[in-house]
């Protein structure tokens, strides 16, 4: 599927375009802001190739032309979505580290959401509204997105669990029947063991929700998966903004379930809220 988000989808086809067509594209990833009040001898000069270079490179990402290439870039930038890789050097300040994590991820977040599939998305809360038990399942920081679901979704009055050690994971599995549904949750959508589980509980008879980067392994095996195209960061100071978009589309399922449920949760969480009002020690914590 080809990225509604401009600057990522130049990002994803670099090693398919000719070696001058890519001077541009790195020019563009790297100037967006800049590019949008350029001519297209400006662009050419900047990237050192040709007009005739350029325009290639506009046909080579899906515009007709220069003029029509600028226009989605500049709506895109006024929409706030632009995709942007983390990058810090050693001058940075505070400030500037700031502004670049929360950019970075807010621009991320923005893409994933772009890039979610609403029907995708309507068929987990219809298989989660409707469950007779919903497990989670994920590894390290995807097992912390699956204990927070599993407290997301207990407070909807449905049966849930987590698991985050491979062998409760596949002990649990074996147990499920047509009636459950697994949402296994993976930043790489690679990790064997979750893999196995997953195997496990579709041999079943349960319904698996993967959470994943699109053309893994995770979404190429589950029943229904959700494209969270997220890559990850190995550096130890960029910001995991997978694990945050995780979450976010999790409180989307989360919101579209408690709709659904709507007419059986309200005295319910007039209790809840009234009961965690008793454990607090001041009216204002």
């Amino acid at each position: 599927m080809e990225s509604p988000n401009l600057i990522r989808r130049i990002s994803d086809k670099l090693e398919t375009l000719r070696k001058s067509e890519a001077k541009v594209a790195h020019f563009v990833l790297g100037n967006a802001n800049d590019v949008i009040t350029m001519r297209i001898v400006d662009l050419a000069a900047q990237s050192r190739v040709s007009e005739p270079t350029v325009i290639r490179f506009c046909r080579a990402i899906g515009f007709n032309g220069f003029q029509a290439f600028k226009l989605q870039l500049a709506q895109q930038l006024g929409l706030g979505g632009v995709y942007t890789q983390f990058a810090v050097d050693d001058t940075d300040t505070v400030k500037d580290l700031r502004n670049k994590v929360f950019d970075t991820t807010v621009g991320s977040l923005l893409t994933v959401r772009d890039e979610l599939d609403p029907d995708a998305l309507e068929t987990a809360i219809n298989l989660i509204s409707n469950g007779r038990r919903i497990e989670f399942y994920g590894f390290g920081a995807s097992g912390s997105v699956a204990a927070d679901a599993q407290h997301k979704f207990f407070r909807l009055q449905l049966s849930t669990a987590a698991y985050t050690d491979p062998h409760i994971q596949h002990m649990s599995a074996i147990s499920l029947n047509e009636k459950d549904v697994v949402v296994a949750i993976s930043q790489s959508g690679q990790t064997r063991a979750l893999l196995e589980s997953v195997s496990l509980a579709m041999s079943a008879g349960a319904t698996v929700i993967g959470l994943a980067p699109e053309g893994t392994a995770l979404t190429e095996k589950c029943s229904v998966p959700i494209y969270v195209n997220m890559k990850e960061e190995h550096q130890a100071f960029a910001p995991v903004s997978s694990r945050i978009a995780h979450l976010v589309v999790i409180d989307v399922i989360a919101t579209g379930v408690a709709l659904h449920r709507k007419p059986l949760l309200n005295d319910h969480l007039k209790k809840l809220s009234k009961s965690q009002k008793a454990l607090r020690t001041h009216e204002s914590d």
